[in-house]
């Protein structure tokens, strides 16, 4: 194992312990924008539901497809016939309203067009009861459904954070800020935590006395078992394959670099070396949709940089421009949910900001520009990123939608890293 490698892997910034205040204090969100021009939609009310309503209309803003407009409190209850003249007057395009079900323990969400008097879509579905676990969760999936049948792609309510807490624990929260839960016992220490596809499981590193192995979680059974090539040394930053067999990681090797390797998890064989370092480091890979090609950071040049390969470790070259001499070092990349764009956080006057590269036109645009932003990760709709930022003052977790611009944040009782966001997750996921 590398000194500066290890250096680098306990220096990963941390909060400043007097900003530090226990983790269990719950998560609060707040938000900061300038709206655009978007479809304006209106909450209907109705009589009963009101969580599952509350819920909704919040999902339906965080997706930033609409403009939201608020119904006066007090407004009479839409009812199961709806008098679209009465909301007319509000000017929204689109009205959605969430009733009770025909079956037990369901519920109906309803996507009418104010203008034109009818319904345009509906869907019934299965709703526990507001204090039962799966609650939240089940709205968050019929709001995704109301994104889908406006923009022909689904939001990313139904959909979970997991990220680093300042205990070293691995912590993991649902898209709106609730349901903050512990993955890992106190006392381990984790690094570089990534969703598996299903939504299931999660692979990190858990790292103690200078050594690393990568540990595969099933959040349902709490089983963990170890990818093969990583029960010795210094193993980190996995990435898993778009089908979830194939986990790509970063080792510590002993030719003085740091070296990616591949290994089948479904196997539980087949470890592949896939790049030679020789005193280089190869870091965070991240595989594109399409599993074919591998992003990743290497300093085969000096300062670390954005390269890409294919997912055997063949044709391997510079991925994202940069001016030597003028922008710094490169890192933690993260593909798409489309294919088109790489995040990365990317040095500039000695502060990390975020960057998308338009992988295609090999350009690079800046999202970022207040305090240090590091370490972006993909929401499932391909729009929006989280990453971590020290603009409050600590570092907390941000979403911006890349298209708006729109910022907010996701206050979390204690700062945060190293986020990693899951794909859409189904029904039944833990």
């Amino acid at each position: 194992m590398t000194r500066r490698l290890l250096a680098f892997l306990l220096l990963l910034p941390l909060p400043l312990a007097a900003q530090d205040r226990p983790v269990d204090e719950g998560i609060r969100i707040g938000i900061s924008y300038n709206p655009g021009v978007r479809p304006t939609l209106l909450v209907l009310p109705q009589a009963g539901l009101d969580s599952a309503r509350a819920i909704l209309a919040r999902d339906l803003d965080y997706s930033d497809r609409f403009e939201v407009v608020s119904v006066p409190t007090g407004s009479s209850p839409a009812g199961p016939a709806v008098n679209y003249r009465q909301y007319r007057v509000y000017g929204a395009q689109y009205g959605v309203d969430v009733v009770r079900g025909a079956a037990p323990g369901s519920a109906r969400v309803r996507l009418h067009d104010l203008a034109q008097g009818k319904v345009l879509n509906e869907q019934e579905a299965a709703l526990p009861d507001p204090s039962a676990a799966g609650f939240r969760m089940a709205v968050h999936r019929l709001s995704d459904e109301v994104v889908r049948w406006v923009t022909g792609t689904p939001g990313y309510a139904a959909s979970r954070l997991a990220f680093v807490g300042s205990d070293g624990r691995l912590w993991r929260v649902d898209a709106d800020g609730a349901g903050l839960t512990a993955v890992t016992a106190a006392g381990e220490r984790i690094l570089s935590p990534v969703w598996a596809p299903d939504g299931r499981r999660i692979a990190y590193t858990r790292f103690r006395e200078g050594t690393g192995v990568v540990l595969v979680h099933d959040l349902l059974t709490g089983a963990r078992a170890a990818v093969p090539g990583t029960a010795t040394g210094l193993a980190f930053a996995a990435a898993f394959s778009p089908d979830g067999r194939t986990v790509a990681f970063a080792r510590a090797d002993e030719d003085g670099g740091t070296d990616l390797h591949s290994a089948d998890v479904a196997a539980n064989c087949c470890v592949r070396r896939l790049t030679v370092g020789r005193f280089a480091d190869n870091l965070s890979p991240t595989f594109a949709p399409d599993g074919r090609r591998l992003a990743f950071v290497s300093t085969r040049a000096g300062p670390p940089q954005i390269y890409a390969m294919s997912a055997d470790g063949t044709d391997q070259e510079l991925l994202a421009p940069f001016n030597f001499g003028v922008d710094g070092p490169s890192n933690g990349p993260e593909w798409s949910p489309d294919g088109a764009s790489v995040a990365f956080h990317r040095d500039i006057d000695r502060a990390p900001q975020i960057f998308l590269l338009d992988v295609a036109a090999r350009r690079n645009r800046q999202l970022t520009s207040a305090g240090r932003n590091e370490d972006p990760t993909w929401a499932p709709d391909g729009r929006h990123l989280a990453f971590v930022s020290d603009r409050s003052g600590r570092r907390q977790m941000w979403i911006v939608d890349v298209e708006t611009g729109r910022v907010r944040q996701l206050h979390t009782p204690a700062a945060v890293r190293l986020p990693a966001w899951s794909r859409r997750l189904v029904a039944g996921t833990p």
